[in-house]
């Protein structure tokens, strides 16, 4: 069969964890035997960050005639400095004058009109290339996918979506305000669907009503470690480590709460550090913030790692602070290696994943945060013992448990909807 994925945007140079998935489900089925292609449509340079077999072809369908017209963004500023919160007013208060009185006088369109236009020109570019392709099924990396294929386009191909968060933000998100239009072609999407994947058993309640199809509960799949490797809390160190691996995105990630916190207990804590893995808008922020507390010296951001576990197993502790998460890999990947865990009781995933006082702490508040982190950086043997349960826990993600659903999941998707005579695959 031919099999193509198509992740609308965000594939290209990507780091996250809905890039891992996709790259991860592109080995998966070649190694099935089938022929596997990845589409995007980007205005990038670059390449997948993840590793992809060779039989893997990525397909970017941009082209500069796509016509779109160029809205600014709203950035609400978020620091500490009264100038730089005055000029980010002066900035959103000007991108929505450009926005609203000169785009519409420029095109007498609104902004939701300008959305649905811009849409409309990518999705023609989308059916064009289906229409080339000819698949049997589609399997859309997110929800907005959905919406970028099916625009006035008439798919007659059953569709499966891969929820890479909890459905519900994908049409009603936490951090972001949607046109009334947007949130009604995501919302409407659902009807599109023959299949539906979700990341955690509680996630099939947000599942709007108007879905019909398939759906059923996979996982993200996590490297296992073996009891024997996991990290030894109990042999001294010269230095510990506490750790953090995801985007430095401080609306949801909160790193700067793990950052206040841990300047709480640096000084009771001599020989601790804190680093943070990854990359993100926020950088230049954190930065300031570290300074700010004069703790250059032992909080740093290390960057991007394409070696999650190698990195987590330096640390002994993982500090998780998000305010909502789907599937939270970089978690379950501590847990794994043998790291107790806190995060946050409100938070979507975390608090499914954390097991309270087993695998370590869920959190209400600062305070709270800082209690329990206190906890674990000076007891061993609680830090021991909740990393071996975590590495027990960890192996319900296994590769092969989660290969072995996807793989069922698609011969259901198959046998209902795709005729005998159909020997292609679409994942968009």
């Amino acid at each position: 069969m031919k099999i193509l994925f198509v992740q609308h945007q965000g594939f290209i140079n990507g780091q996250g964890g809905t890039e891992k998935m996709c790259s991860f489900l592109a080995n998966l089925f070649v190694e099935q035997g089938h022929e596997v292609r990845i589409s995007t449509c980007e205005n990038v340079i670059g390449k997948p960050i993840f590793p992809l077999l060779k039989e893997v072809v990525v397909h970017n369908i941009y082209r500069p005639e796509i016509k779109q017209i160029k809205v600014l963004p709203y950035i609400n500023y978020s620091g500490n400095s009264i100038l730089k919160w005055i000029g980010g007013k002066i900035k959103k208060k000007y991108a929505k004058a450009y926005n609203r009185i000169y785009l519409k006088w420029r095109f007498d369109k609104n902004e939701e009109e300008i959305y649905a236009y811009n849409l409309l020109q990518r999705a023609k570019v989308w059916n064009e290339f289906l229409n080339q392709q000819k698949p049997s099924i589609i399997i859309t990396m997110s929800l907005q996918s959905v919406v970028e294929i099916t625009f006035q386009n008439d798919i007659q191909i059953p569709i499966i979506n891969s929820v890479n968060g909890r459905p519900d933000y994908d049409y009603a998100p936490p951090f972001r305000k949607l046109f009334h239009m947007e949130e009604q072609l995501l919302r409407a999407g659902y009807k599109q669907m023959a299949g539906l994947q979700v990341l955690l058993p509680s996630y099939q309640q947000y599942v709007p009503k108007d879905f019909k199809g398939i759906a059923k509960t996979i996982a993200n799949p996590v490297l296992q470690v073996n009891n024997e490797r996991i990290v030894d809390h109990l042999t001294p160190k010269k230095r510990y480590k506490m750790m953090h691996l995801g985007t430095l995105n401080t609306y949801c990630k909160q790193q700067d709460l793990a950052i206040q916190a841990f300047a709480l207990l640096a000084n009771k804590y001599p020989n601790w550090d804190l680093e943070f893995w990854g990359e993100g808008n926020d950088k230049i922020k954190l930065e300031k913030l570290i300074k700010s507390y004069g703790l250059s010296d032992r909080i740093f951001l290390k960057g991007f790692t394409s070696q999650p576990i190698q990195v987590l197993k330096e640390a002994s502790l993982f500090v998780f602070p998000s305010k909502f998460e789907g599937f939270p890999l970089a978690l379950v990947e501590a847990m794994a290696v043998g790291l107790p865990c806190v995060g946050f009781a409100s938070c979507s995933g975390v608090n499914e994943l954390i097991q309270h006082k087993t695998t370590g702490y869920l959190v209400n508040d600062l305070q709270e945060l800082v209690i329990y982190l206190d906890i674990l950086m000076g007891n061993p043997q609680v830090r021991a013992d909740y990393g071996i349960l975590g590495n027990c826990y960890s192996k319900d993600f296994q590769e092969q448990l989660i290969s072995e659903k996807w793989i069922e999941l698609i011969k259901e998707i198959k046998n209902k909807y795709v005729s005998k005579e159909e020997d292609t695959i679409l994942y968009a």
